[in-house]
């Protein structure tokens, strides 16, 4: 099983079987990875969200890309420590213009204790690891300003507001 880590997390790429397990039960999918089953708290908005990804990009992409499934697919933060899954995070496969989107969602009871900044530094060393990502991006709510405080102390830089009123955030090759 491929993975990479950080101090505190080991982030792990789910497999397009893992991701298709996760769609019946994350319970199922968190013990076939050997995981302690985690009880995460999700706040329903960002649940929603996850779960048209599960469906909808991330389950169809690993599918369609296995090769690279690792650039379409959620990977598993799980907190060494314990062995549980605290969240999630993604990194999309560079678009013609170099630019890799990215994006997380972290358990409320794991908030506030860095593990979404270290998740966001060690997934973009790993995606500047590729010679065609230039620039990765993401977006986040004019009033989320927990995700800007993890974007900010990742250093990436708030650049523009998109079509939809959400914060455009970089963080450039350096």
């Amino acid at each position: 099983m491929f993975f990479i880590e950080s101090e505190r997390l080991r982030l792990i790429p789910l497999t397009h079987a893992q991701l298709l397990l996760w769609k019946v039960s994350r319970h199922k999918m968190e013990l076939s990875m050997g995981l302690s089953p985690s009880n995460m708290l999700i706040d329903p908005i960002w649940e929603a969200e996850v779960d048209d990804a599960l469906e909808n990009w991330f389950i169809p992409k690993t599918l369609l890309y296995p090769d690279k499934f690792m650039w379409y697919s959620n990977w598993e933060a799980v907190l060494k420590s314990t062995n549980t899954s605290i969240g999630g995070i993604g990194i999309g496969y560079p678009d013609e213009n170099g630019e890799a989107i990215t994006g997380y969602s972290f358990d409320q009871n794991h908030q506030n204790k860095g593990y979404g900044t270290e998740a966001l530094k060690r997934i973009c060393e790993w995606g500047f690891t590729n010679a065609d990502v230039k620039t990765i991006c993401a977006d986040t709510g004019v009033d989320n300003f927990p995700s800007q405080r993890i974007l900010t102390k990742a250093g990436f830089t708030q650049t523009s507001i998109n079509e939809e009123g959400r914060f455009i955030f970089k963080l450039p090759r350096k």
